[in-house]
């Protein structure tokens, strides 16, 4: 039953903290989420024991690609939550205002629906759970209770409901292509049988998956929410829409492409993730250039890295990239918790009023120096080796115009991205808006997702690979 108990945990808990207890009980309620998180992650880390059975549970089942998503979740999240509680301890009296009370309780349902978003095959569960996490995560966004933080709460809602609603679509035109072959829904289902699904419907239903799915994941056109919605997040709910609330979106898209490389479309389909990925490179760096505001800096890498989790899947490399899927949201959570840090002090999220962080906060300096070069894959970070295997692979089959134009997008971003952190990590002293204090809190779980950056640089675990392999064997690839 550890399927139900999953699932049941972040939401009994969610529940206990929603309507048993007080607005006055927030320390209290810190506490829960963190016994959550740890609870949610013994049992995630469970399911890598070998032999242990796992309990299906009418449609909730869990294969390789949905244990590696799942880990990556229940990672950051365990990272967020104690994070959270310095965070939350630190942060100015005025800002818990609002919808305070609801961050607990609405964290632990975004962390239920992320969780039913790995553990289903069924297309129509994994479309409910994806759609549950836009509901679960908007009074997140809306925390702060300001004008800035309405808009980004309106913009998520709205551009992921459209795109969310394609996707749906999407779904009915795959269940047409089945003939009622795969009633069910059940992804196993359609892809053992792919050779009777009628591929005229399918293509159509992959489009609009694609384009839905690819809305909530960041890729653009419709890629307009996500910078708004990670700035004015609290920096522990933007580590998490950066580095599992994306993946959950590119885990719907990776469901159906399944079912098209059983049914022989791997290279229609491959072309459109080529399009999309680099469509989303083109305009991070387009918006990275001149971007002032190191939270949106963020938020726009994170659309220059899905565009590379696209262009990856589109050029064959399957192992690089769920390599720098695992790479990305260690360093996106180290950089968003690192800046967390950075708006409580300097109360500002200007770049050009944050200066001299290593003289100032040596150790957030430093953990923004790790996150910075690991996040514009430079060696020996893990994200350097991630983007190596991806190009290699382009090269490797023939992709070499948009290698090149990938690596020139890529080019300007570091350029770009460095200067700023260059001018945030260097200079003169800056008096600090609020007084500093050093808190482990803060400083603790972006500590550790910086050593887990740098030891897949230089390391890569067997149980880790072998998961990744055997992952990419579910989507045709070499186990």
């Amino acid at each position: 039953m550890t399927a139900l108990a999953l699932l049941l945990i972040p939401m009994v808990l969610g529940g206990i903290t929603l309507f048993f207890l007080g607005e006055d009980r927030r320390l209290f309620r810190r506490k829960i989420l963190c016994v959550g998180a740890v609870l949610h992650a013994l049992g995630t880390a469970s399911l890598h024991v070998p032999g242990l059975a796992f309990g299906e549970f009418y449609f909730i089942t869990c294969d390789s690609l949905g244990l590696l998503f799942l880990s990556l979740t229940s990672a950051l999240f365990l990272a967020a939550s104690f994070y959270s509680i310095g965070y939350f301890h630190k942060v100015a009296p005025q800002s818990r205002e609002g919808v305070s009370h609801l961050y607990v309780p609405c964290m632990l349902f975004f962390l239920a629906a992320m969780t039913l978003t790995a553990l289903t095959t069924h297309l129509g569960v994994l479309w409910v759970a994806i759609e549950a996490t836009t509901l679960a995560s908007a009074p997140l966004i809306y925390y702060h209770h300001h004008p800035r933080a309405l808009e980004a709460t309106w913009k998520y809602f709205l551009i992921c409901s459209v795109g969310i609603a394609l996707a749906l679509l999407g779904i009915f035109f795959i269940a047409a292509a089945s003939k009622a072959i795969g009633s069910n829904l059940s992804v196993t289902t359609l892809a053992a049988s792919a050779h009777k699904l009628d591929p005229r419907w399918l293509r159509i239903g992959f489009i609009l998956a694609l384009v839905g799915f690819g809305t909530k994941m960041g890729l653009a056109p419709l890629h307009n929410w996500l910078p708004d919605a990670h700035s004015e997040a609290p920096s522990p709910v933007s580590a998490l829409l950066s580095g599992a609330l994306l993946n959950c979106a590119f885990l719907g898209i990776l469901r159906c492409y399944q079912i098209c490389l059983a049914a022989g479309l791997g290279p229609f389909a491959n072309r459109l993730f080529l399009l999309f990925g680099l469509l989303s490179l083109f305009v991070a760096a387009v918006f990275i250039v001149a971007q002032k505001d190191y939270k949106r800096l963020l938020a726009y890498s994170s659309i220059e890295h899905m565009g590379l989790l696209s262009l990856g899947v589109g050029v064959g490399s399957g192992f690089g990239t769920l390599l720098h899927l695992v790479n990305h949201s260690a360093a996106k959570g180290v950089l968003f918790l690192t800046a967390g840090h950075l708006v409580l002090t300097y109360q500002t999220k200007k770049s050009s009023e944050v200066q001299g962080l290593l003289k100032t906060m040596p150790a957030s300096g430093w953990l923004l120096t790790v996150g910075g070069l690991a996040i514009l894959g430079s060696p020996p970070f893990g994200l350097f080796v991630s983007e190596f295997v991806i190009f290699r692979d382009a090269l490797h089959h023939g992709h070499f115009v948009a290698s090149a134009l990938a690596l020139l997008f890529l080019a300007i971003i570091f350029v770009a991205m460095s200067q700023i952190f260059l001018g945030m990590l260097g200079g003169e002293k800056r008096e600090l808006k609020q007084p500093m204090e050093k808190r482990k809190w803060l400083i603790g779980p972006p500590l550790v997702l910086a050593a887990v950056v740098c030891l897949l640089g230089v390391y890569l675990p067997d149980p880790l690979v072998s998961l990744i392999r055997e992952a990419w064997g579910l989507l045709g690839g070499p186990r």
